[in-house]
């Protein structure tokens, strides 16, 4: 029984990894198909503001920029959306363009195309993951082999 958890944890963990693998995945195919079909509009930014996590102890401190943006479909329907991240330079006020698809209006983006951007930040943290996942099948694989050599003396 003790055994089990040498094998539950690490399972949950790869479970993470992948999950947060296809969220990834996913988002970058949505960002994607969006510079590629999207349609482009004329949108201002409503609202900025920050959001701050860590910094407990002798954490660092990771500080995100939200921005809110409003635009009009060509249809004439107002849609407002929220995102992290984007040009450091769109200030409250300002007017930038987003690209959406028409049967996603509120899932726009404001961040200019990029491809090799995306490409590179996706390949780099699918393979961070990656090496969670193989550094969590080695720790079953290693404590597995120590159970099997310790047989009968464990507890």
């Amino acid at each position: 029984m003790f055994e089990l958890l040498f094998y539950l944890a690490p399972t949950l963990i790869i479970a993470g990894a992948g999950y947060f693998a296809f969220r990834l995945v996913h988002r970058a195919r949505r960002i994607s198909r969006t510079w590629e079909h999207g349609l482009t509009a004329e949108a201002r930014c409503l609202r900025m503001y920050t959001t701050t996590s860590g910094g407990g102890g002798d954490t660092s401190v990771h500080t995100s920029v939200h921005r809110v943006y409003e635009y009009t479909t060509r249809e004439g329907a107002q849609v407002r959306f929220e995102e992290v991240g984007g040009p450091a330079t769109v200030l409250e006020g300002d007017f930038v363009t987003v690209r959406y698809l028409p049967e996603q209006p509120r899932l726009a983006t404001a961040i200019p195309p990029s491809r090799g951007r995306l490409a590179t930040e996706s390949g780099c943290l699918l393979a961070f993951l990656g090496l969670i996942v193989v550094f969590s099948l080695g720790f079953m694989a290693v404590a597995h082999s120590m159970f099997a050599e310790a047989g009968d003396l464990m507890p």
